[in-house]
């Protein structure tokens, strides 16, 4: 039934908001001295958001978000060696090793023996294929696109190259903005698997989904039944 089923990275197949969030933390920590009752998370956020056009998603853009977050928050009083441990705290996240979410390695193998499966996934070249190269699934995954962000142009213009019609190819991930409506809204289907920490960025309104058709899973380890019920469907008609 489906030409290609194409995964999301980051809190689909291994951990990362968390990474983002214990990072966001020691920010906090180190800027304390500086400021009185001021919401630093909620500041990063707001200097992210308007940064992503500029630098796009991942570490470095996360970083020098941090950086220009602690200057403004200090009105330029942070010092040179806290900024230097602000660029330390991107290189831990880099050093980081690929967490698999639970049952995501059988998982993506059992999908991979029936399918060819490509991983669709948004952030830093350098840092995403870092990741898979660590994360021991990249002999699973026939393509790999690593885009600036996954709107329906995108998805359609990946589709084309792979000459794929849109309703034989299923995208599986944790975020109803960014893995599941685009893809629904240009004939795709989607699987939405969703994860305890989900990025403010990537929420949306639930009145979005209400006419969206997209399944909806508890844990990825439901993923192989459903493919194999979809197959069994596509068959029966």
């Amino acid at each position: 039934m489906f030409d290609i089923i194409a995964f999301d990275a980051d809190d689909t197949l291994w951990q990362n908001e968390s990474l983002y969030s214990a990072t966001q933390a020691r920010l906090a920590e180190l800027l304390a001295p500086y400021l009185d009752d001021v919401d630093v998370e909620a500041r990063l956020y707001e200097t992210e958001m308007r940064n992503i056009l500029c630098f796009g998603y991942g570490i470095k853009s996360f970083t020098l978000s941090m950086i220009e977050t602690a200057i403004a928050l200090t009105e330029g009083r942070v010092t040179s060696a806290d900024i230097q441990r602000i660029i330390t705290f991107a290189k831990d996240m880099i050093d980081t090793p690929t967490h698999l979410l639970d049952g995501v390695a059988d998982v993506v193998a059992q999908v991979a023996a029936t399918h060819t499966l490509m991983l669709i996934t948004k952030g830093d070249l350098l840092d995403q294929q870092r990741k898979l190269d660590r994360s021991g699934l990249a002999e699973y995954f026939a393509h790999i696109e690593i885009v600036a962000e996954k709107t329906e142009q995108t998805y359609r213009t990946i589709l084309a190259h792979y000459k794929v019609d849109a309703a034989r190819f299923l995208m599986v991930g944790n975020s109803l903005k960014s893995d599941v409506l685009p893809v629904v809204a240009i004939g795709g289907q989607a699987v939405y698997v969703p994860h305890a920490m989900t990025w403010e960025h990537e929420r949306v309104d639930p009145a979005a989904t209400q006419h969206a058709r997209y399944f909806e899973l508890a844990h990825i380890c439901e993923l192989p039944d459903l493919v194999e019920k979809l197959q069994q469907q596509s068959q029966r008609s």
